[in-house]
């Protein structure tokens, strides 16, 4: 491969795909972020609009777009339930007819592609922890199957333009990710409880708190991506990429309310449909195969998250998703 790559990051302006093309228009790829602002803000990549290296384009990925370039990381779809339960029909529309055109236009341009698929792909798992061989325990007809089935049938999709036309794909499954440029009202419950304790509101817990998740800093977790995207060995995944510490959400309230100094009080309510109870990545595979595994703890990775959200200005980013309720 070249050493300077043209490459395309699809929802390049959210939280994830902004920094990662900051990482890769700094050490001198050329870079096109395309992104439609459903879920995410310009302000994330305005400070890269003046690089020569770095092009925005507005554009949907369920409608195809013509390009030359030597990588794509397709990233584009609505992350949170907040956000993907919105609109559901262009959720799964997101997921699967963005992943026809992107991989059209691997196959044309001869590009390797990486999909970010997700951790939802397992459902609420009746194993634990989750490896990558397990099939998953998903809903097909619930209020999460537009995320959790739209990104399972990507990963088809994706495996089955390797197998018939030889494109070069890498697939990730993404595990709880935290870290600056969160959506402040994206619905995942580390914004939502940085954003209730920074005000002394009670923070909410769903259920009594007992349900457990893993939460992977986000540089961690683009330092695996990038290293997935170049591996040469031949391996395309799927791979877990997160971080194997399991804590409860009441724990994690609990570390938020401590790390901010708030006087926030923690709160029940009902625990949402199809709601995970426990989600727990084994990284044994990411181990082997990329010498990965996360570095950043929780303490550190949301003490570095809080300092961010004391610089935002909350009115600079639109509002909630009506009629929705929060949720993990």
């Amino acid at each position: 491969m070249n050493l300077k790559q043209r490459i395309l990051v699809t929802g390049g302006a959210g939280f994830l795909g902004s920094q990662l093309c900051e990482i890769l228009v700094a050490r001198g790829d050329d870079v096109i972020c395309v992104d439609n602002f459903f879920t995410s803000q310009k302000v994330n990549v305005a400070h890269l609009l003046d690089k020569p290296n770095f092009e925005l384009i507005r554009h949907d990925v369920i409608v195809p777009i013509w390009l030359e370039v030597d990588q794509i990381y397709n990233l584009a779809c609505p992350a949170s339930p907040g956000h993907y339960q919105f609109n559901p029909i262009k959720t799964i529309k997101t997921s699967v007819m963005g992943a026809i055109n992107v991989l059209g236009l691997a196959k044309r341009c001869d590009a390797r592609v990486l999909q970010a698929s997700t951790s939802e792909v397992y459902g609420d798992p009746e194993v634990h922890p989750q490896t990558e061989d397990y099939r998953g325990s998903v809903n097909p007809i619930g209020p999460r199957a537009c995320y959790d089935e739209g990104k399972r049938a990507a990963e088809t999709l994706f495996m089955e333009y390797h197998r018939m036309n030889d494109v070069d794909i890498r697939i990730v499954r993404i595990f709880n990710t935290y870290g600056p440029r969160m959506h402040p009202f994206d619905g995942r419950v580390v914004s939502n409880f940085i954003r209730q304790a920074l005000a002394n509101q009670p923070l909410t817990l769903f259920g009594d708190g007992s349900q457990t998740r893993s939460f992977c800093y986000r540089d961690d977790l683009l330092t695996a991506m990038i290293r997935m995207m170049e591996n040469e060995s031949g391996f395309i995944g799927p791979v877990n990429i997160g971080n194997p510490e399991e804590y409860t959400i009441r724990q994690l309230a609990e570390l938020v309310i401590e790390l901010t100094g708030s006087t926030s009080e923690i709160i029940e309510t009902e625990l949402p449909e199809d709601d995970p109870v426990r989600r727990q990545p084994d990284i044994t595979l990411a181990k082997e195969r990329l010498q990965w595994e996360p570095r950043v703890d929780l303490r550190e990775g949301l003490q570095k998250t809080i300092d961010w959200f004391k610089t935002i200005d909350l009115a600079d980013y639109r509002p909630p998703t009506p009629n929705l309720p929060e949720s993990v």
